[in-house]
């Protein structure tokens, strides 16, 4: 049996696909939309809280547009990030934008856009003034280094590259007070894919703490306090999601305990999730295309490692479905790989699936965040498409597949320029 079923037929996907060759990634708007308002519930308590969704995780205009109705705005990495939120009707303190080691065009492209910036770097202060000027609301980004350990993941944060030490955190904000900023943001992100529940109400009481510390010192209060992202998801079928009726109330008790009572409330409480948002409503669809017998036996798909990176990347697991054989036992052992000339173009090692044969359907789940947005081109590989599955089972293309025309046209060659 699969512990793990899909919400779609394999009738149903058999008729996508006559429309849509596999490869193709296929979200489900409807869990997206659940998911978002699971997190707003969770978090209904607070004077005013933000979900900025990270880009970064399914950049796709379509999909956040659907996150804008939802009341969701944007964390931006880069120049491309933010235009494909403003083409999502996403601009001004909607977007949260934090990067590192970033252009002089990245910050004036933020400044046009009317989003909040939030500095990497104590140099940047001086490089933004320099290059922009300095904005009425300015954030920074705290890397508590030894003082907080993250996961495995993100890795410990005295390693990361990342952000501002305390130290210059009140350096940083003497400073801009000084020259005229107004309001004031404060923002960190130490776990990545972090399914314990008590690492987030540990940063809130971290970063609760030192904006008091702050104001008490400098005399400013905060516009907001960023918790960051991080919220893992289950990715194996023994994994329980993060309560996040849990996380409310935990960052609650802290938020009545220390912030209410002082002159830092009400406060804007913000976080930047991705993974937790489309992760578990996207998946990839995939045909066998050969079977393989040495000294394993294979599944050879129509998908490689350019359309899911994580697996060969990270080892990560991604559950796998066989639609129209949820009932069948998991008596085969099979590598589910692509056609990459890398040997660790693998879905799966050694996973238990019922008898599958040349021309059956795979479904590998979870994909819907760091999916098609890691996708690469090496070996000519060409990406695949991105579809949108409506509550009423409407589907429809949010991103057509690659063609050998795209891969070719930033070629200056004469034989290719047809």
């Amino acid at each position: 049996m699969n512990p793990r079923p899909i919400p779609f037929s394999r009738e149903q996907l058999e008729a996508i696909a006559t429309e849509h060759p596999t490869p193709f990634h296929l979200y489900d708007e409807e869990g997206i939309r659940g998911v978002v308002r699971s997190l707003l519930g969770a978090f209904d308590w607070a004077p005013r809280f933000k979900e900025y969704f990270a880009v970064k995780a399914t950049p796709n205009p379509h999909i956040m547009e659907l996150l804008r109705e939802e009341g969701c705005g944007t964390d931006c990495s880069s120049m491309a990030e933010m235009n494909l939120s403003e083409a999502a009707g996403i601009t001004g303190e909607d977007i949260m934008f934090t990067s590192n080691n970033t252009p002089a065009t990245e910050f004036n492209r933020a400044a046009e856009l009317g989003a909040v910036i939030n500095l990497d770097d104590i140099t940047h202060i001086e490089y933004l003034a320099e290059h922009v000027g300095l904005p009425e609301l300015l954030s920074f980004r705290y890397n508590p280094g030894p003082s907080r350990s993250g996961n495995v993941i993100i890795g410990a944060p005295e390693e990361a590259k990342y952000g501002f030490t305390r130290e210059q955190l009140f350096e940083g904000y003497r400073t801009i007070r000084d020259r005229g900023v107004q309001r004031f943001g404060l923002h960190t992100m130490v776990v990545s894919n972090e399914l314990d529940h008590s690492a987030f109400t540990e940063t809130a009481h971290m970063l609760f703490e030192l904006a008091l510390e702050l104001h008490a010192e400098l005399g400013i209060r905060f516009d907001f306090i960023n918790l960051g992202g991080g919220i893992g998801i289950p990715y194996r079928p023994d994994q329980q999601a993060v309560d996040m009726d849990a996380v409310g109330a935990g960052i609650h008790r802290l938020y009545d305990d220390m912030i209410a009572p002082t002159a830092l409330h009400p406060l804007t409480i913000a976080m930047e999730n991705g993974r937790m948002i489309t992760g578990p409503h996207g998946y990839l669809v995939t045909r066998v295309r050969h079977t393989k017998d040495i000294y394993r036996q294979y599944l050879g798909v129509d998908a490689c490692m350019a359309d899911l990176m994580r697996p060969g990347m990270y080892d990560a697991y991604h559950h796998i479905s066989v639609p129209g054989k949820d009932d069948q036992p998991l008596d085969h052992v099979y590598d589910v790989v692509g056609s990459l000339c890398e040997n660790n173009d693998k879905f799966a090692i050694n996973r238990e699936l019922p008898e599958v044969r040349i021309g059956d359907l795979l479904v590998i789940q979870d994909a819907g965040a760091h999916g098609h947005a890691m996708g690469f081109n090496y070996n000519g590989k060409l990406r695949s498409s991105e579809l949108l599955i409506s509550a009423a089972g409407a589907v429809r293309q949010i991103r057509r597949a690659e063609t050998e025309a795209d891969y070719f046209a930033t070629l200056d060659h004469p034989g290719l320029n047809n």
